[in-house]
């Protein structure tokens, strides 16, 4: 059975103080889940404070990004090899550093594997925009992104890699996928590039998670779905009780048979 996962995406949102003070006020609404693998990713420069904040809870601390080379001349860039130590995950691909970023298929993968030597757990996402979308380029595009994002890295590695597939226009949107939009493009696409990849056991066992505009009321909706395992949830993670839904109902529909 694969272990669901909610990880929020902060973005950015929350001073250093709140984002403290928001994860010791969470912490006691997810507690009692620990059949759900809980994530959170502050932005960098609360890093340190929510990591000190959640020590001991079994709730994981990722990073929003991650640069590739260990050090160098990269002004305002933070490395995989400086979270060593302090984030367990980190987010890479994201749709917004696609777009705003410039973040390229090339360096998405070289991040992927920055992360996985510095022993951070990649949350790569994948996704097309609303032409790609409205054109049917759907499992084109992104059976392209999850082919390039996995370059060179191997068989051994991928049980330590989480995929989010995210639909560039449902973020943000309040538009969202259904929930057979969603299942199809992660098992049909994602999942089956993967066993294309890999093989089918190694398939079957990585963790695809959706996101775009997930929130209590549709998250039933996604969570029923086998091949999806969670979701990568951006605003309803910055309210508390929103977010311990969220993770409550995860585990309820995934501890009742329904994933795979």
């Amino acid at each position: 059975m694969r272990v669901p996962v909610i990880a929020g995406n902060w973005k950015m949102h929350k001073s250093v103080a709140e984002s403290a003070s928001f994860a010791r006020e969470l912490l006691p609404s997810i507690a009692a889940y620990e059949s759900v693998e809980r994530i959170v990713a502050p932005t960098f420069l609360a890093l340190t404070a929510v990591a000190e904040a959640l020590r001991g809870s079994g709730v994981g601390l990722s990073a929003q990004d991650a640069h590739f080379e260990p050090q160098g001349a990269f002004t305002s860039q933070i490395s995989a090899a400086m979270l060593k130590g302090i984030a367990s995950h980190t987010i890479i691909g994201h749709s917004e550093c696609r777009a705003w970023l410039g973040e390229t298929d090339e360096r998405v993968n070289l991040k992927v594997r920055a992360a996985l030597s510095c022993d951070l757990t990649p949350i790569v996402a994948v996704g097309e925009n609303l032409q790609q979308y409205e054109a049917g380029q759907t499992f084109a595009v992104v059976g392209r992104q999850v082919r390039a994002a996995l370059q060179d890295v191997g068989t051994a590695d991928m049980s330590r890699v989480i995929l989010a597939y995210e639909p560039v226009w449902a973020i943000g949107t309040g538009r969202n996928a259904s929930a057979e939009t969603a299942r199809d493009a992660i098992g049909d696409c994602v999942r089956a590039t993967l066993a294309e990849l890999y093989g089918a056991s190694i398939a079957r066992q990585v963790r695809i998670l959706y996101g775009g505009s997930v929130k209590p009321d549709n998250m039933s909706q996604y969570m029923a779905e086998q091949e999806i395992d969670g979701a990568l949830v951006g605003g309803a993670s910055l309210n508390v009780s929103d977010f311990a839904a969220l993770v409550a109902i995860a585990a309820r529909e995934k501890t009742a048979g329904n994933n795979s």
